[in-house]
């Protein structure tokens, strides 16, 4: 199989309702929707789980709008990066969407896309015949998991970065498909069976907005990233807090590790014992450790599982210092243990 796209036919709606519309007369089954088709196009290039119908959101009216407290769908990566309002509120937005890919893909990619990204493995990112020369893999076209092998349970690893902060921000997820509209919290919206059945989006579902609290307003948030090349891949681990202060005093504290297992893995248990109380170091260490001891890294990404279950915990050391005594300019970090994974301070307000 060569390199270019399959036939498909393309729809382009106008209104969320009419993209609606079209699901139900297609058929869910036979129906994927594009935005910037930064992930989408490559995987039907490989000839991965393609289909008859490509529904366009570019020219959706309204999916593009954004302001701190509702972002659009097709919002690009770019324009995260910029948007002042933003910058005031929630910076760790714009700064996580700065680590994703590389500037080229960021002005194309979108926030939707990044949010309901494909999950990552050695054995589905490849080509055609790559994957036929190994009988393919549950994800597709195949029948059993090479990661953890058996025959019920896809071991693919979620590798969005989005998700994880806008869950300690408390985000809500709206959605539209054939039975109408409704919305769901991001922490429970991923979560699922496995790296296939990843999330909480139902067949033929499109996600259109993010509304983020009001209230959320005031917590302090960071993103801290682990990947090999900070100017392009994929995270090996990913660590997202957010914290609101009286004093010393921590009294809302939010912890997400991404990029570890099959969706992002909510720790808010971990760091309820000590709401009311001081972020001390002790505290952290506690916390990091107990992060450390329940994430399940499984041998899928390019650092040994090990390795990314150690970092987990130095990371969370850094993001919760952060939280408490501000960012600092730290150097960039490649996996090494020093710096904070991205080359440059995330800051909060």
């Amino acid at each position: 199989m060569s390199m270019l796209l399959p036939p498909f036919e393309l729809h382009e709606p106008r209104t969320v309702e009419e993209a609606a519309r079209l699901v139900r007369e297609l058929g869910a089954d036979k129906v994927d929707f594009i935005a910037g088709g930064s992930d989408l196009l490559p995987n039907y290039k490989w000839g991965v789980n393609t289909r008859p119908h490509v529904v366009s959101l570019s020219r959706v009216e309204g999916l593009a709008e954004a302001t701190p407290e509702r972002l659009g769908a097709l919002v690009t990566l770019r324009d995260l990066e910029r948007h002042a309002g933003l910058e005031q509120v929630f910076p760790v937005l714009g700064r996580t969407a700065s680590l994703i890919a590389s500037p080229l893909i960021r002005n194309s990619a979108t926030l939707g896309g990044n949010l309901l990204l494909e999950n990552r493995c050695f054995y589905f990112n490849q080509t055609y015949f790559w994957r036929e020369s190994i009988n393919f893999c549950l994800k597709a076209d195949g029948d059993q998991c090479h990661v953890v092998p058996q025959k019920e349970k896809c071991y693919s690893t979620f590798s969005a970065d989005l998700p994880a902060p806008l869950i300690t921000l408390g985000a809500v997820f709206e959605l539209v498909g054939p039975e109408g509209r409704r919305t769901l919290p991001a922490a429970t919206f991923y979560t699922g069976l496995d790296g296939i059945h990843r999330n909480q989006k139902k067949p033929g579902e499109l996600l259109t907005f993010v509304h983020i609290p009001r209230e959320s307003q005031g917590l302090r948030a960071t993103y801290q990233k682990l990947r090999l090349r900070d100017s392009w891949d994929f995270p090996e681990l990913g660590i997202a807090a957010s914290a609101r202060f009286e004093g010393d005093r921590v009294t809302e504290l939010h912890l997400v590790a991404n990029a570890l297992e099959m969706w992002p893995v909510v720790m808010d248990q971990a760091v309820e014992p000590y709401l009311g109380g001081a972020l001390t170091d002790d505290v952290i260490a506690k916390i990091a450790h107990h992060v450390e001891e329940n994430v399940r890294p499984v041998k899928n990404t390019s650092l040994p599982p090990a390795y990314r279950k150690k970092m987990a915990g130095v990371y969370t050391k850094r993001a919760l210092r952060e939280l408490r005594d501000g960012p600092a300019a730290l150097p960039s970090s490649n996996g090494n243990g020093n710096g904070n994974g991205h080359g440059h301070p995330v800051r909060f307000q």
